[in-house]
């Protein structure tokens, strides 16, 4: 025997990751895309103040990162009125899934989730031989009293509810949440990813104790401070949750420049007011362009739009494969019912101008 022995629960998984790619889809196609609006990143970019310090703290990029985070945890702590001990930072929500999920599934361990939810908290639990259970969404929101239904059912150790919802963009106002937080059952983890909340109405944001022993609540500079590409996330959550962190985490995952970066763009909270404003612009246009053509939008709460084309998932997945012939790039969720939409990321006029100009060819060709 030559090979590496393997546990069987990797063995028996697929070599896929979540999301291809863009830039794999270019080398694919030999083209660059004239439009990048499928990975929800903000394309109108981070606060100039969080690039200035990205650049200063180039010069120490030989330096590891404070295993500690300590200047980022502690102005988090003071932007959320939390203690620094509630919060844990990680190489973006992505990571910090997968110190939970190393955290609290064992093989065999029920999680519960919403059918075609984000797919890398399914990635991460399955990697540990977690068991996933489905509940469908209800009028293309995630169905939170039904999930907390399902794990009293299974005896699940964790559920995943994302507010606001991606692939979707749909939102529960925040009292809605934390009027169904006690409902959870003792043993198990409500995970509150709320990657978009910085671009969501006001009221959104759930209200609670941070020492609420049943869930954990995540964040991203990702999507509205416009950091994707540093994977600067954090969790908030109980002390004694958020310390136990400490015995499965990369304490090195951190860059200092990613650091520095992140405590920038916090406070510069002018910069996001804006974003939001543009945020919310595109998300008109976007919606014009569906109503151009006899379509229909979700309401998003988010910096993505889901085009409800009206069809089938075959329809949407036609006009995604043909926009990508056009070199734009866009994604759509891929479990029906909700594959029948298309989903756009808000970004540029300019690129979305392109988009409104190929979807418009786009769809006299599939018609």
């Amino acid at each position: 025997m030559t090979d590496p022995r393997y546990t069987s629960t990797v063995a028996a998984l697929p070599s896929t990751v979540p999301f291809v790619g863009p830039e794999t889809q270019e080398r694919t196609s030999g083209q660059i895309f004239r439009a990048r609006l499928g990975a929800n990143e903000n394309g109108f970019g981070p606060s100039p103040a969080a690039i200035e310090a990205f650049r200063n703290a180039a010069g120490d990029i030989w330096k590891y990162g404070d295993p500690e985070n300590h200047d980022l945890r502690h102005a988090l702590a003071d932007f959320h009125q939390v203690k620094p001990e509630n919060i844990v930072v990680g190489e973006g929500i992505d990571g910090l899934l997968g110190y939970l999920s190393r955290m609290l599934i064992a093989p065999g361990d029920r999680v519960v989730t919403s059918l075609g939810a984000y797919p890398t908290f399914n990635y991460h639990v399955a990697g540990f031989g977690g068991v996933i259970e489905t509940i469908p969404y209800l009028n293309d929101h995630e169905d939170l009293p039904t999930l907390i239904a399902k794990a009293k059912e299974v005896d699940a150790k964790l559920i995943y509810f994302a507010n606001p919802d991606n692939p979707m963009g749909s939102w529960h106002a925040g009292s809605t949440i934390t009027a169904l937080l006690d409902d959870i059952p003792d043993g198990c983890l409500l995970i509150l990813d709320e990657a978009y909340v910085d671009l969501a109405p006001n009221g959104t944001e759930a209200e609670y104790s941070v020492e609420h022993p049943k869930v954990i609540r995540m964040r991203t500079f990702s999507k509205g401070y416009g950091l994707a590409g540093a994977r600067v996330g954090y969790a908030m959550g109980a002390r004694a949750l958020v310390k136990n962190f400490d015995k499965i985490r990369n304490h090195f995952g951190m860059n200092r420049a990613s650091q520095a970066a992140a405590l920038a763009a916090l406070q510069d909270q002018d910069w996001l007011l804006q974003t939001r404003s543009r945020v919310h612009d595109a998300r008109e246009y976007i919606n014009e362009i569906a109503i151009t053509h006899a379509m229909t939008t979700i309401p998003s709460a988010t910096n993505f739009v889901a085009i409800d084309t009206g069809r089938d998932g075959d329809f949407a997945k036609s006009v995604l494969e043909a926009l990508a012939i056009e070199s734009v790039f866009i994604r759509m969720p891929f479990i029906s019912p909700q594959n029948r939409c298309i989903r756009v990321s808000c970004g540029p006029r300019e690129e979305l101008d392109i988009f409104a100009d190929t979807f418009a060819k786009v769809l006299k060709t599939l018609q």
